[in-house]
C-alpha cells in the first residue's frame, strides 16, 4: 500500500456520498480513487461534490470499480440492504471499509463480523461519525451508573427511514450495560410510548428543519441531568469519517462505534 490511502466512495450521489468526496478530496494522504452509486451514472464525481472535476466518473457496479481502482479503503454510505452486499463485497475483495450507514439488522452486522475475520479485512461500522455525539454516549454511559432511570429523545430530518436512529440504539446499550441490574438476555419490545432498546425507552422525532439531534435525559431525586448533542450540518461528522479511514488501515477485524478509535 502507497503513503497516500486510495479511497473509494459508495453512495456517492447521496448527500453523505458528496460530503465524503469533499472530504477525503481535501485531507492530507488520501485520495479519492472511484464513486459507486447507481445514481448520478457518469457524471463527474467532483462536480457532484461541487469541487471540481476529479475525472472519477460515478459508475454503479462496485465490483469493477473495486477491480479498475486498487482502493485501500471502501466508504459507504447508502441504505442498509446496499451496505451488507457492498460490505460482503469488499470483504471478498480485501477492501477494508467503513460504514456510515444506518439501519444494518444485527444478524447482518454479525454476518460481516464473521466473513471480515475469516479474510482478515477490517472494518469499522459506526452509528454516528460526530465525535461530539460519540462522546455524549461516553458520558451517557458514565451517568447511568449514578442515575438508571433514563429515556432517550432522538431527532433527525424527516429523510431519515429508519428508527429509532443506530446511535439511540447504541446509547440505550450503553446506559443498559452500566446498570447494576442489566440482564441482556431481556430486550422489551415496544413501550407504548415510542420503543424499548435493552429497557431504556427512546422516543423518535422527524421532521424537516432537523439534522441530527439527541438528548439522553436522566431523572432522579430532585434532579434531572440532560446530555444533549447537536450536528448543525453534515460537515459535522467528516473529522470522524477521515479518522476511521486512516484508522481501519490498521485493522484486520472489524470494529463498530467511534469510540474505541478515539483512545
Amino acid at each position: 500500500m502507497s503513503s497516500t490511502i486510495r479511497v473509494i466512495v459508495t453512495g456517492a450521489s447521496g448527500r453523505m456520498g458528496k460530503e465524503v468526496i469533499k472530504a477525503v478530496s481535501g485531507a492530507e494522504g488520501m485520495r479519492v480513487v472511484g464513486a459507486v452509486d447507481m445514481r448520478g451514472a457518469g457524471q463527474d464525481a467532483g462536480l457532484l461534490a461541487a469541487i471540481g472535476p476529479l475525472g472519477i466518473p460515478v459508475r454503479p457496479d462496485l465490483s469493477e470499480v473495486i477491480d479498475d481502482s486498487a482502493p485501500d479503503v471502501m466508504v459507504d454510505f447508502t441504505v442498509a440492504d446496499a451496505a451488507v452486499s457492498n460490505m460482503m463485497t469488499a470483504i471478498e475483495k480485501g477492501v477494508r471499509f467503513v460504514v456510515g450507514t444506518s439501519g444494518i439488522p444485527a444478524a447482518s452486522c454479525e454476518r460481516i463480523v464473521r466473513a471480515a475475520s475469516d479474510r482478515g479485512v477490517g472494518g469499522v461500522i459506526v452509528p454516528n461519525f460526530a465525535i461530539g455525539a460519540v462522546l455524549m454516549m461516553r458520558f451517557a454511559r458514565m451517568a447511568a451508573k449514578y442515575m438508571p432511570s433514563c429515556e432517550i429523545v432522538e431527532l433527525h430530518h424527516d429523510g431519515k427511514v429508519d428508527f429509532p436512529s443506530g446511535t439511540a440504539r447504541a446509547t440505550a446499550v450503553d446506559v443498559a450495560s452500566a446498570r447494576s441490574d442489566w440482564n441482556p438476555s431481556a430486550r422489551p419490545g415496544a413501550s407504548g410510548r415510542g420503543v424499548s432498546v435493552e429497557g431504556v425507552p427512546i422516543h423518535s422525532v422527524r421532521l424537516p428543519g432537523l439534522v441530527a439531534h439527541q438528548e439522553v435525559i436522566f431523572g432522579g431525586q430532585g434532579q434531572v441531568l440532560t446530555i444533549r448533542h447537536d450536528s448543525m450540518g453534515r460537515d459535522s461528522f467528516m473529522p470522524g469519517v477521515l479518522l476511521a479511514v486512516r484508522r481501519v488501515i490498521t485493522l484486520d477485524r472489524v470494529i463498530t462505534g467511534l469510540d474505541p478509535l478515539l483512545d
